[in-house]
């Protein structure tokens, strides 16, 4: 996400929500009820829905505190003291209804939070062990539902150039976190080696045997992209019937080939940034083998289970040893 909106989305909005209600109590005790509600659904959805990436991981942690105090602070202030029940008045009302419409809209993103960890019906999960090695990874996209997975819109058929897109329709990204929470040395800094993902190591989530490699894209600096070659470096592994592609790795990194047979846990590369890709992240998802002469990430896809678990955006990931 540009580092603009993902300020006033990931601050501005929530911090504004939290002086309105500790500020500009309303007049009334159903009113106030109605606005702790709200304000808390609100910054509740907004710390599931934005991706932490700019502000660091913990700032949803540091929005809750705030929320908590400034509940405490107008209650100290004396915000049901007195007030009768229901409110009165345009503005009484206004706000009233406006709470309810955040505690609406929170209830709505809980529910898609819940779809989004649900294997959708009918489909089978591709299952692959963690493929991180040491250090804390930050989950930017991933799940079955829109929004949080931007890779779901290419599930959508009726937009051509989206068909050879749609293996990767289930797919997760992954930034790093680095010192301080954040994913980089800086807002957004031109060398991707300033990024914490940058060099990690990945190891072969699934036994199996590797389809196809690409080693010699270059790592671009941030935000330069290849559309031309939208995986950059990557490596295709056949596993259980499944295709699990991992794409944006290091120049040079790969080490396997076509052809190879390759065990669970194995060294296999580092992520980069190569390809289409705004700013190093590791790109990895499920898919069923591409048609003959099809494009090679058009196969169906499948729902991916990383160690078990279905992972959506804000998910910590911690790699191994």
């Amino acid at each position: 996400m540009p580092v603009l909106p993902a300020i006033l989305l990931q601050i501005v909005a929530p911090l504004a929500l939290i002086l309105w209600l500790v500020l500009w109590p309303p007049n009334s005790v159903a009113g106030w009820l109605a606005r702790f509600a709200g304000v808390g659904a609100a910054v509740w959805a907004i710390a599931r829905i934005a991706q932490w990436a700019v502000t660091g991981w913990w700032m949803p942690l540091v929005l809750g505190a705030l929320f908590v105090i400034a509940a405490l602070v107008s209650l100290w202030r004396g915000a049901l003291k007195g007030r009768p029940v229901w409110p009165g008045g345009i503005a009484g009302r206004a706000g009233l209804g406006v709470s309810l419409v955040l505690v609406v809209a929170g209830g709505w993103v809980a529910a898609q939070l819940m779809n989004a960890r649900q294997v959708p019906e009918g489909l089978e999960a591709a299952g692959i062990s963690n493929p991180f090695g040491p250090g804390r990874y930050l989950v930017a996209h991933g799940g079955h539902a829109p929004l949080f997975n931007a890779h779901m819109r290419t599930l959508d058929e009726s937009v051509p150039r989206y068909r050879d897109w749609r293996g990767q329709s289930y797919a997760v990204d992954v930034f790093g976190i680095g010192p301080g929470g954040r994913r980089a040395d800086g807002l957004r800094p031109e060398d991707p080696a300033r990024y914490a993902i940058f060099g990690a190591a990945l190891r072969a989530p699934c036994t199996g045997e590797v389809l196809a490699v690409e080693n010699d894209r270059p790592d671009l600096p941030v935000p330069e992209m290849d559309s031309d070659n939208k995986l950059g470096n990557h490596v295709m592994l056949a596993c259980d019937g499944a295709v699990i592609v991992m794409a944006h790795l290091r120049q040079g990194s790969l080490r396997v080939a076509p052809g190879d047979r390759i065990e669970a846990g194995a060294a296999l590369a580092e992520v980069g940034n190569s390809g289409q890709t705004m700013e190093p992240h590791l790109h990895i998802h499920a898919q069923r083998p591409a048609a003959p002469g099809a494009a090679p990430i058009s196969g169906a896809p499948l729902p991916l289970l990383i160690g078990g678990a279905v992972r959506i955006r804000g998910d910590m990931i911690k790699g191994g040893a």
